[in-house]
C-alpha cells in the first residue's frame, strides 16, 4: 500500500487524478482481497468526481467478499442515484449480498430492476437470482427462473441442485441431477457431485452415493473436496466400513476428513474408535474437538466430555457456541448444576452472545437442574426468541411445578406469532397434567390438529392419558387408548402401563386387572408391569393375589431393574444403584447414614453392616 500511495502522489502531480483509466487501476489494487485496503478505496472513491460503473462494480464486489453486505448494497443504491445502469457484473454480487442478509423485499425490487434493464435472460444474472431466492427458501421461484433460462450452464444446474438441498427437498435435488445427466452438452462437475451427495445424506440413499463414487473414480480427478463429501455420505448413511476404507485410502487428509470419520464413529456409539482417530489427528480445530465432545454427551459419558473439554482449554482452543451447547446438554441430562454454571461463566468470559440457540441450551440446563428462576431470567433477556426457546421455557416451567406460568407464556407465544411445534404441546400437556387442568389439556390436545395441523404422536397421547389418570378419570383414559390409530406393540405397552399406574394410585383393582391381563396377553415381560400389579394388590391388602404375581415373576424369570440416583458434589456427579457397594467412599457414606438414622429411629443396628450383609 505504501508503494501505491507513492504512485498516487505521482498521478496527482501529473494532474491525472481524475483520469478514468488511472483511477480504475488504483481501485483494482485497493479492492484486492489480499493486498488492498477498502478504507483507502473509499477515500479514492470520494475524491473522484466522475465515477465510472467499473469503480462501483469493484467496490461492490470487494465489500461482498469482505462479508460487508450492507456496504455493498449502499454502493448499489448510490450507483443508481448517480444515473448509472447496472450491468451483468453488478447484479450477481448485489444479489449475493441481499441473499446473505435475507432482505426479501429488497431482493424483489432488484429483481424488478433486472427485468427493466433486460438482463433477465443473462445466464450469469439468472444464476445469481436463483441463488438469492434459494437463500430466501423460495425454491419454487428458483425453479421457475431455472426453467426459463435459454442457455443453462453447469453453474445453473449446480445452483438448482444446491438450492433444493438447502431447502431440504432432497428427492427433487436428485431428480434435477438425473435430468442433468441426460443433457448431451453438459457434464456434472465436482460441485454437482458434492451437492448431490448432500441429497444422498438427506435421503439416506447409499446406493446413489455408491453410484456417484464409481462415476467420480472413472470420470473425475479425485480431490479432497469430493473425498470429504463421499466420506461424510458413507458415515451419515451408516456404512462406517466403507467410510473407513475410503478414509484409509485417501492420500491426503485435511481436518475435515478426520472430523467426518470421528463424527461417524461418535454418532454410532463407537466412541473408543472415535477417540483413537481423534488422538491420531495431526490437526484439531474447534469442530473436531466439538465432534468428540458431542459423541461423549450423546451416549451419556459426560465425565469424559468434560475431561476432553479441559484438554481443549489447555491447548488454548477457543470453544464456539456449538461446543458449549453440547456441554450444556450433558449438564442438563446429568442434573449437574455446578458444571452448568461453570459453562455459563465460560460463555460470558469468551463473549459468546446468548442467542436463541445458546439461550435455549441454558434455559434447558437450569430447568432440568431445578433452577427455573434462572431459566426465566435468561429467557426474558433473549432479544430474538424462536420456537425452541419458547418451548424450552414452557417445558421447564411445567416440569418444575409452575403450570399456570407455563400456560401464560404459551398465550404470549401465540400473540408474538411464533408457531408452536409438537414438543411445545408436550410441555403444555405436562403442565396441565401437573396442575390437574383436564379441560385445558383436552382443548390443547384437540387444537394441535384443528388449529396448528400437528398430528399427535405417541408422546402426546401418553401425556393426555397421564392427565386423565392423575385426575382419576380412568375410563376416559382407557377409551382414549382404544381410539388411538395404528397401535403397535410398543405403543400399547407404554400407554397401558401408564393407565395401570393410575389404577394403582386410585385403587381401581378391577380395571387394573383388566389392563394387566391385556399387557400380559401381548407378551410383556416388563418388570414394571408386574411390579405395579403386585403393588396395587398390596395397597388394597389382597395378599394372596400379591403372592401369585410375585410367583409369576419368579417363574417367568422377570427381573426388576435396580433404581438409580445421582448427586453432584463439587462439580462431580456421583451415581448410585440400589444395592451398589462399588463407590470409593462407600464406608464413609454408610457411616454417615448410621449417624443420621440411628438417633431418628432409636436403633443401635449398624446400617452399613446390615446393608453389606445383604449384598
Amino acid at each position: 500500500m505504501e508503494q501505491l500511495k507513492q504512485i498516487q502522489a505521482v498521478i496527482f502531480t501529473l494532474g491525472l487524478h481524475q483520469n478514468k483509466d488511472a483511477v480504475n487501476k488504483l481501485m483494482v489494487f485497493c479492492t484486492d482481497a489480499n493486498h488492498g485496503n477498502l478504507v483507502y478505496a473509499e477515500r479514492i472513491f470520494n475524491d473522484t468526481e466522475d465515477r465510472s460503473l467499473v469503480i462501483y462494480n469493484l467496490l461492490i464486489k470487494a465489500f461482498v467478499k469482505a462479508n460487508r453486505q450492507r456496504k455493498a448494497i449502499h454502493f448499489f443504491s448510490k450507483l443508481r442515484e448517480n444515473g448509472l445502469s447496472p450491468d451483468n457484473f453488478t447484479y450477481p454480487f448485489v444479489l449475493k449480498a441481499i441473499g446473505c442478509l435475507h432482505e426479501v423485499s429488497v431482493g424483489e425490487n432488484v429483481h424488478g430492476y433486472v427485468i427493466k434493464t433486460g438482463l433477465d435472460y443473462d445466464t450469469y444474472v439468472c444464476n445469481s437470482l436463483m441463488d438469492m431466492y434459494a437463500e430466501f427458501g423460495y425454491v419454487g421461484i428458483s425453479k421457475n427462473l431455472f426453467d426459463e433460462i435459454p442457455d443453462r450452464d453447469v453453474v445453473s444446474w449446480n445452483i438448482m441442485i444446491s438450492g433444493l438441498v438447502r431447502c431440504k427437498r432432497f428427492g427433487d435435488a436428485v431428480a434435477v441431477f438425473r435430468r442433468m445427466e441426460q443433457e448431451r452438452n453438459l457434464k456434472p462437475d465436482e460441485a454437482t457431485y458434492v451437492s448431490t451427495l448432500s441429497a444422498c445424506i438427506g435421503l439416506k440413499d447409499l446406493e446413489l452415493g455408491k453410484y456417484i463414487h464409481n462415476f467420480v473414480n472413472k470420470e473425475l480427478k479425485f480431490s479432497i473436496r469430493v473425498g470429504n463429501a463421499l466420506l461424510d455420505m458413507y458415515s451419515k448413511c451408516g456404512n462406517l466400513e466403507l467410510a473407513r476404507k475410503l478414509f484409509d485410502q485417501m492420500p491426503e487428509k485435511n481436518v475435515i476428513c478426520w472430523t467426518s470419520m470421528v463424527s461417524g464413529y461418535a454418532n454410532s456409539g463407537m466412541l473408543d474408535e472415535a477417540r483413537e482417530l481423534f488422538d491420531r489427528s495431526p490437526i484439531k480445530d474447534v469442530i473436531l474437538w466439538t465432534a468428540m465432545i458431542n459423541g461423549y454427551v450423546q451416549f451419556n459419558r459426560f465425565d469424559e466430555a468434560v475431561s476432553i473439554f479441559r484438554q481443549m482449554q489447555l491447548k488454548r482452543i477457543k470453544p464456539d457456541r456449538f461446543t458449549l451447547v453440547s456441554l450444556l446438554t450433558g449438564c442438563a441430562q446429568m442434573g449437574a448444576l455446578e458444571q452448568g454454571q461453570w459453562i455459563h461463566k465460560i460463555i460470558e468470559e469468551n463473549n459468546i452472545g446468548i442467542d436463541a440457540i445458546v439461550g435455549t441450551a441454558l434455559i434447558e440446563m437450569y430447568s432440568k437442574c431445578g433452577f427455573v428462576e434462572k431459566s426465566v431470567e435468561i429467557f426474558n433477556g433473549l432479544k430474538d426468541k424462536d420456537t425452541a426457546s419458547w418451548t424450552s421455557i414452557i417445558c421447564g416451567l411445567a416440569m418444575n411445578g409452575e403450570p399456570e406460568k407455563a400456560l401464560c407464556l404459551f398465550s404470549e407465544m401465540e400473540m408474538t406469532g411464533a408457531k408452536p411445534d409438537d414438543i411445545t404441546f408436550i410441555g403444555l400437556l405436562t403442565a396441565c397434567s401437573h396442575g390437574g387442568l383436564v379441560d385445558k389439556g383436552r382443548n390443547y390436545f384437540h387444537s394441535m390438529k384443528t388449529i396448528y395441523q400437528i398430528e399427535p404422536k405417541l408422546e402426546h397421547y401418553g401425556c393426555l392419558i397421564d392427565l386423565f389418570g392423575r385426575a382419576g378419570r380412568l375410563s376416559e383414559a382407557k377409551e382414549l387408548i382404544e381410539m388411538i390409530p395404528n397401535k403397535t406393540y410398543e405403543i400399547r405397552l407404554q400407554l397401558y402401563g401408564s393407565l395401570l399406574s393410575a389404577c394403582r394410585i386410585y385403587g381401581n383393582v378391577e380395571m387394573g386387572e383388566q389392563v394387566a391381563k391385556q399387557l400380559i396377553a401381548i407378551g410383556s415381560s416388563d418388570s414394571s408391569i408386574h411390579t405395579l400389579l403386585a403393588n396395587m394388590y398390596a395397597s388394597v391388602e389382597k395378599w394372596e393375589d400379591f403372592t401369585k404375581v410375585r410367583g409369576t415373576m419368579k417363574a417367568l424369570n422377570v427381573k426388576k431393574f435396580p433404581g438409580c440416583s445421582s448427586i453432584e458434589v463439587n462439580g462431580i456427579v456421583h451415581e448410585f444403584l440400589v444395592g451398589d457397594s462399588n463407590h470409593s467412599d462407600i464406608t464413609e457414606i454408610y457411616f454417615m447414614l448410621d449417624r443420621i438414622f440411628n438417633p431418628l429411629l432409636g436403633s443401635h443396628v449398624n446400617e452399613m453392616d446390615r446393608e453389606m450383609s445383604c449384598l
